[in-house]
C-alpha cells in the first residue's frame, strides 16, 4: 500500500505538491473514469448543501481544477479558489466559458483572510491532504462568520464492514491502475487508500467539528459511506 507520495510530518506538503504536479494534466479525466462520472453528482450535492446565496463570500479550498468553485459562482457567490498546487491552479485558470472566480495560491491551514469574513467554505477531496487536520478545521472556523457554512466532500470509511472491505480492495488494486496508465506511476493513485486509512473518517471529522463548537454538524453518507459530506455551521 505504501506510496512514495505519502509521508507524515513536515515533509507532507512537498510530497502532496509533487503528487498534484504529476496528476494535474489528467486529473479530471481520471476522476471521471475512476468514479464512473459520479464525482460530478457528489459535487452537486456539496454545492446544494453549501446553499450559496447571491453576493455571499465563498472560499473553495484545495480547489484543484475549479469544479466546485465554478459551481458556487454559478449560484451567485463571490468565490475565491485557493490551492497550494500551481499545476492544478493553471488547469483551473485555463478552463473556458466559466463564471468568474478568483484563483490564488495559498495554504489552507494559514489563510490570508480576516476573522469572521466568509459565508461559505467548501473543501472537496482536500482535508486528507493537509498536514494537520485539527489546525485546518480551526483555521476554517476562524474565517467563517457566525452562521457561515462549512461543507467537506471526502473519500469516506463505510460503516458496514463488508462494504468497507470491498471498497478498500477497489482502492488498493484498481484505482492505482489509473495512475499507471495515465500518469506512468501507480503511486499517484495508490496514495488515495494510504491517506484514507490514516484519515479520521467522516464520523471522526464530525466529532472534531462538534468539539470546535460548530453547530448543526451532520454526516451525509454517499454510496454507502464510500464518499461522504460533513456539513456544519459556525
Amino acid at each position: 500500500m505504501a506510496s512514495k507520495y505519502y509521508v507524515e510530518g513536515a515533509g507532507r506538503a512537498a510530497k502532496v505538491e509533487d503528487l498534484f504536479a504529476a496528476v494535474a494534466p489528467r486529473y479530471d479525466v481520471i476522476n471521471d473514469l475512476q468514479s464512473l462520472g459520479m464525482h460530478r453528482f457528489w459535487k452537486r450535492r456539496m454545492v446544494q448543501a453549501a446553499a450559496p446565496k447571491l453576493g455571499e463570500i465563498a472560499l473553495d479550498l484545495c480547489c484543484g481544477t475549479g469544479d466546485v468553485a465554478f459551481a458556487l459562482a454559478a449560484r451567485g457567490a463571490v468565490v475565491t479558489g485557493i490551492d497550494f498546487s500551481p499545476a492544478m491552479l493553471a488547469v483551473a485558470r485555463r478552463r473556458p466559458g466559466r463564471p468568474p472566480v478568483t484563483f490564488q495560491q495559498g495554504d489552507a491551514m494559514a489563510l490570508p483572510v480576516a476573522d469572521a469574513s466568509v459565508d461559505v467554505i467548501t473543501v472537496a477531496y482536500g482535508l486528507r491532504n493537509v498536514a494537520d487536520v485539527g489546525r485546518a478545521l480551526s483555521e476554517w472556523r476562524r474565517v467563517l462568520r457566525p452562521g457561515g457554512r462549512l461543507v467537506l466532500l471526502e473519500f469516506g470509511k463505510p460503516p458496514h464492514p463488508a462494504w468497507r472491505w470491498l471498497y478498500f480492495q477497489y482502492l488498493r488494486w484498481v484505482v492505482p491502475v489509473f495512475g499507471r496508465l495515465f500518469c506512468g506511476d501507480s503511486d499517484t493513485h495508490g496514495y488515495i487508500l494510504e491517506s484514507l486509512v490514516r484519515y479520521p473518517g467522516q464520523r471522526g471529522i464530525d466529532e472534531r467539528l462538534r468539539a470546535l463548537g460548530f453547530r448543526e454538524s451532520r454526516v451525509v453518507d454517499l454510496m454507502g459511506g464510500a464518499m461522504s459530506l460533513n456539513v456544519a455551521t459556525r
